[in-house]
């Protein structure tokens, strides 16, 4: 039973490290401690995702499932590509639903889901799991399983209550996550392209050596970026039969603190080679990074639009007439933008906004393609 003491020093709790600061992993460790003050569990896992597509883009495990990363693929192709389910978590933000549990949502017929079904209940022996969708305007930007492994330990509609109180910190927290760590200088680019291909079963069939030097780069403690990969190749083939507006896509950050855009795309081709996938791997683009990083920093729509024209170089009376408003109010608008995002000066803001994960690099070397080369 959630008491009303443990609740509310857990929310103190996970306001405070939701601005403090702190790198997107330690966030997760940290926040998953106060949580379970409230709402125990025996295993969990919390998913980052691109809130532009929703898609999975890295994962922290938590409990019994850290380090445990063999049933991952499995999970990935029943959560995206598997038969529609209400507690999926594009459906539960589809309907606006932020926490849920799989005992409460089926009447205790937790069998009636196939993640459940197929992989919870024989592979781990959980008999329960609460799912929370932590999402604002801007989309998606993680998800959260908790999962239980008793059948008189269900989780009841006052911590799933709780968990639903405590999403919008949470939210905050893991968007200041994504923006805490610089690019290192010595980061390391791959020695050519990153490209995957999967067979009609799901098994990688081709590799170029850039996408296991990018795997390499993509891997973190207790995860394997094979899920995320997997999640992308499921949406692929969702998009090819037409469950799908586009082509599945994520931006993620690696522990180096480099953004990185990865993509699925479903292949033509006759006999053993209908229904390959292409998965291709590369760095992001600066305008993608200044999409996810506004996003991050919660700037309005107009807010967005005084930072391109920021990065473009233009002055304030400049922006002013380009938007049509007085330069009072483009004053305005940048104050609230500095506010956002910490800083005090434009130049501060070009800094943290665009040479975020480019700036560390420069001095080094350029490649062919016009990038900085590793140190």
């Amino acid at each position: 039973m959630v008491t009303a003491l443990a609740a509310g020093r857990a929310r103190s709790d996970i306001d405070v490290l939701s601005r403090a600061g702190l790198s997107l992993g330690d966030f997760m460790a940290e926040s998953a401690g106060a949580l379970a003050s409230v709402v125990p569990f025996i295993a969990g896992c919390f998913s980052s995702t691109d809130p532009a597509t929703s898609m999975i883009s890295s994962t922290h495990k938590l409990g019994d499932l850290y380090g445990k990363n063999e049933a991952d693929v499995d999970w990935a192709r029943i959560e995206y590509g598997g038969e529609p389910d209400p507690t999926h978590y594009d459906a539960m933000a589809s309907a606006g639903r932020v926490a849920v549990g799989i005992h409460a949502t089926t009447g205790g017929q937790v069998e009636r889901i196939e993640r459940m079904a197929d992989l919870v209940l024989p592979r781990f022996g959980y008999v329960d799991e609460a799912r929370v969708v932590f999402a604002d305007r801007s989309g998606v930007w993680a998800t959260l399983s908790v999962l239980r492994g008793s059948e008189d330990a269900v989780f009841d509609a006052h911590e799933l209550a709780f968990l639903s109180s405590v999403a919008p910190a949470l939210t905050r927290g893991i968007r200041t996550g994504l923006l805490s760590q610089l690019a290192r200088r010595e980061t390391v680019r791959p020695s050519g392209p990153a490209v995957i291909i999967f067979d009609a079963s799901d098994h990688v069939v081709q590799a170029s050596p850039g996408a296991q030097e990018r795997l390499a780069q993509l891997s973190a403690p207790g995860a394997d970026p094979l899920t995320y990969i997997q999640a992308l190749v499921s949406g692929a083939r969702r998009f090819a039969a037409g469950d799908m507006p586009r082509m599945p896509r994520t931006r993620t950050r690696t522990a180096d603190g480099v953004w990185l855009v990865l993509h699925a795309a479903p292949l033509g081709g006759l006999g053993d080679r209908a229904g390959d996938v292409v998965v291709t791997i590369e760095e992001a683009r600066p305008q993608e990074v200044i999409d996810i990083v506004a996003a991050a920093f919660a700037l309005t729509t107009r807010e967005r639009e005084v930072v391109g024209a920021v990065l473009r170089g233009a002055d304030t009376k400049e922006i002013a007439a380009s938007m049509h408003v007085s330069p009072y109010t483009v004053q305005d608008h940048l104050k609230s933008i500095f506010d956002k995002a910490g800083v005090t000066s434009r130049r501060e803001l070009v800094s943290r906004v665009y040479f975020d994960q480019y700036m560390p690099r420069a001095g080094s070397d350029l490649g062919a393609d016009g990038w900085f080369v590793g140190a």
